[in-house]
């Protein structure tokens, strides 16, 4: 696969305050929606889920890697294995959607395997020469886990998931992922690169203008953005009003791990978001709902005002990132300047990118 055309000038990493924002060709043309399938998404821990949506043996959860088919499921020694969702045979399907099974069979010719990715069962193979069952079990996927939330890295060799969370856990203590409990999938599909979503998600300075019910929640003044090796984080301390999320004081942290998975963290709540790109202008974005006390919160009607509020606010982001990939497309604009004071994050998300960009191209 050939690079799109870089001009090197666009990989120069320069401060926030003297730094341009990465060009629209970078947004729009389909070479780099290629090229970052392979130097991104290929090359980076992705989340697929976390541990309490497999809590039985047989339990599975399918999804797509850098438009790889990857199969997570919790096998017969209780932990979770990931391959890739892929019979050897033609290339069939194992699973369709996450559900549950005792044992992995092909949708397509019926080829059986075990929960451990053995090959089990061939089907009118009884004549064909030299064939061994051994020789065909399914491809693995590497697969982590930390507290709770299941990571895979299609590169077996990557470095170890940890170095790219080091300082979370510290920083949202004393509250622990493990013992979380999943409520609820959202899925949203918008008209923009996965990159503006990005950086949208990562800063407030849109908050005044798009989502007033949401600014009212904080307070702004005491907002402020941290930037780290591979993620950054936006600390937002509640105003003490009245919240969907049953809880009026403390703060707000919300986390957003390279390139593309976010950790949205109240007392006794978390929400992940997963952002996929599936067009050079289109994107999905998965929601997870989990809670420390899900019978509560679902008694006292949190989960559904959480979900309903935060349904509320990405429609007005996806009306304005749609809004903003229209401006990318125009022809009109190219490169913008950073806030210091309210795009360090996006900054950095972009600084990343351009390491990863120039990594892969030798620069």
């Amino acid at each position: 696969m050939t690079a799109p055309n870089f001009d090197p000038r666009d990989l120069e990493l320069q401060p926030v305050e003297r730094a341009s924002t990465i060009p629209a060709a970078w947004y729009t043309e389909p070479a780099f929606h290629e090229f970052e399938k392979r130097t991104v998404f290929a090359r980076t821990w992705q989340y697929v889920g976390h541990s309490s949506q497999i809590p039985r043996i047989g339990d599975h959860i399918t999804t797509m890697v850098a438009r790889k088919p990857v199969l997570v499921v919790r096998a017969g020694d209780g932990y979770a294995h990931a391959f890739y969702n892929v019979c050897r045979h033609r290339g069939g399907p194992l699973a369709l959607k996450d559900g549950h099974a005792d044992m992995l069979q092909c949708r397509y010719h019926g080829w059986t395997y075990r929960l451990d990715g053995m090959l089990r069962g061939v089907p009118h193979f009884n004549r064909t020469e030299l064939f061994d069952k051994k020789d065909y079990g399914l491809i693995p996927v590497r697969l982590e886990e930390w507290q709770g939330l299941l990571f895979v890295h299609l590169d077996p060799d990557a470095e170890p998931l940890q170095r790219f969370m080091a300082g979370i856990a510290e920083r949202m203590a004393p509250m622990r992922f493990d013992d979380l409990a999943f409520a609820r999938r959202v899925d949203y599909e918008a008209r923009c690169n996965w990159k503006v979503y990005v950086d949208n998600y990562i800063e407030a300075y849109h908050v005044p203008h798009v989502h007033p019910e949401l600014c009212s929640l904080y307070d702004f003044q005491a907002y402020r953005t941290e930037t780290f090796d591979w993620y950054s984080l936006q600390v937002g301390p509640l105003s003490g009003a009245d919240t969907p999320y049953g809880v009026t004081s403390g703060e707000a942290l919300y986390f957003f791990l390279y390139p593309n998975f976010t950790l949205n963290i109240l007392p006794g709540r978390l929400q992940t978001n997963v952002i996929v790109p599936l067009a050079p202008d289109r994107c999905r974005i998965t929601f997870h709902y989990f809670y420390s006390d899900l019978e509560e919160a679902e008694r006292r009607g949190i989960v559904n005002d959480d979900v309903a509020f935060s349904d509320a606010v990405q429609i007005e982001d996806i009306e304005v990132c749609e809004r903003v990939q229209e401006g990318l497309e125009s022809g009109v604009y190219d490169k913008g300047r950073f806030s210091p004071e309210m795009e360090t994050a996006v900054h950095h998300f972009q600084s990343l990118l351009k390491r990863n960009f120039a990594g892969e191209l030798g620069s």
